[in-house]
């Protein structure tokens, strides 16, 4: 068994059955192709490669066939490689990324030149409809080029998706493996998800006593961040908007944080228009039912036999958002309670579902705090579903079960805020 099989479906299997051609032309970061390679086929992909003579003086083409179990496409030859990968028929790939790519390789992708197996690869995925992604590295001075600017431009209005690069120690470095996967992924996705628009709200609130100590629940954030991840590989365009949280945010997301009750009130406020575009409002938060008026400094310990604290109740949430986004909007709330019997826990989400008014709300016990898996149950109008697992496929079972309440409509544009890569990834988390 090659190595390469060892790893595949590691990360998820949104790739599974899927075969991507990786382009690699001559930039330095040529030296990252082998791990954006790896990192697709943990997702479940089949992947080709083919080299540009430059990439090949940067990273030898045995590193490219170990990382995919395939010897590289060096130059083409009386077999036709860019037509037998990328033409009609039999064996034609799923989708075509370049990644680097150079401004001198774009370059001639716009203006129809094909003097390498790179881009002669790229005129064929062109013509054929096959989709076409680049991750361009270059120098800052280069990417600022007007030309180069004119190119991309061109480029983006052909339906070619472009991965942006980090601005960087002067350079315009290549997307992670992370950010390029989950763009391929992206770019791929079909679904009642594509190109609606999602909100997902998470993470603890954190209601300050002073300026060091604050009242707070415990919560990871990872539902939450789970549920965001999952809709934006189904293609939706997704914000995230989070508080208190200890799991690592990919940098695909954007992300809006907050930290009161009273914050995250301001933030509905501030983003009504949003809300009222979404297609779906999903609230795993741990929201604090109290808070306090804070105060100033630290309260002094030395020589206090005790505090005393005064809580008022916090505003409820879920009604401001139901106004927001009113229907065809969907409204998920989440229930939570403390070792209840299961009927407690689907009678008080039954409350909630209608005090409300939302679609749906997932009932959970609070012993998924902190743990990799969850078991929940979807309490929706007509019926309940159980669900249980790792996060992660709770997130994507969730998605598929609220996609049946979506209205059989065309999906709405996503808010102006959205990454300005549609489909593909931001370069880290952006917070506002």
């Amino acid at each position: 068994m090659h190595p390469s099989a060892a790893i595949r479906g590691h990360r998820s299997h949104r790739l599974a059955g899927k075969t991507i051609l990786v382009g690699i032309s001559g930039s330095i970061a040529a030296v990252e192709s082998v791990r954006v390679i790896r990192e697709l086929v943990r997702h479940g992909a089949e992947v080709r490669a083919v080299m540009s003579p430059e990439a090949a003086r940067i990273v030898t083409p045995e590193a490219v066939e170990f990382a995919t179990g395939h010897r590289p496409v060096l130059q083409l030859s009386g077999a036709v490689e860019h037509v037998s990968l990328l033409g009609p028929g039999e064996g034609r790939v799923d989708l075509y990324l370049i990644a680097p790519c150079t401004a001198n390789t774009l370059s001639k992708i716009a203006h129809g030149i094909d003097d390498t197996s790179v881009t002669s690869c790229a005129s064929v995925a062109l013509g054929g409809g096959v989709p076409l992604l680049l991750a361009p590295a270059m120098h800052q001075h280069m990417h600022g080029n007007p030309a180069i600017r004119a190119n991309l431009e061109t480029l983006r209005s052909w339906g070619v998706r472009i991965i942006e690069p980090t601005a960087a120690e002067g350079e315009e470095k290549l997307a992670t493996p992370e950010e390029i996967a989950a763009a391929v992924v992206r770019a791929l996705a079909a679904g009642p998800w594509v190109g609606r628009s999602v909100i997902v709200i998470g993470g603890a609130s954190r209601e300050p006593i002073d300026r060091v100590r604050a009242v707070t629940n415990e919560s990871s954030g990872a539902t939450a961040v789970a549920l965001a991840r999952e809709a934006f590989y189904d293609g939706a365009e997704v914000e995230l908007w989070l508080g208190g949280h200890t799991v690592v945010v990919p940098p695909f997301l954007t992300v809006t944080s907050w930290s009161t009750v009273t914050d995250l009130v301001r933030l509905i406020d501030q983003r009504r228009d949003r809300l009222a575009r979404a297609a779906a409002v999903i609230v795993p938060a741990a929201l604090s039912d109290f808070t306090i008026d804070a105060a100033p400094g630290k309260i002094a310990s030395r020589g206090r036999s005790g505090l005393t604290l005064r809580l008022r109740p916090a505003t409820k949430v879920l009604p401001k958002l139901r106004s927001a986004a009113p229907p065809p909007a969907l409204v998920v709330g989440f229930k939570l309670l403390a070792g209840g019997a299961s009927k407690s826990l689907l009678a008080a989400s039954r409350k909630l579902l209608e005090e409300a008014g939302l679609d749906a709300v997932v009932a959970n016990d609070v012993s998924a705090m902190g743990s990799t898996d969850a078991e929940v149950t979807l309490v929706r109008r007509s019926d309940e579903r159980r669900i249980r697992g790792t996060k992660t496929a709770v997130a994507t079972e969730l998605l598929r079960s609220l996609a049946e309440l979506l209205p059989s409509v065309p999906a709405r544009p996503g808010p102006s805020g959205s990454p300005r890569r549609a489909p593909g990834p931001r370069v880290a988390p952006r917070r506002r």
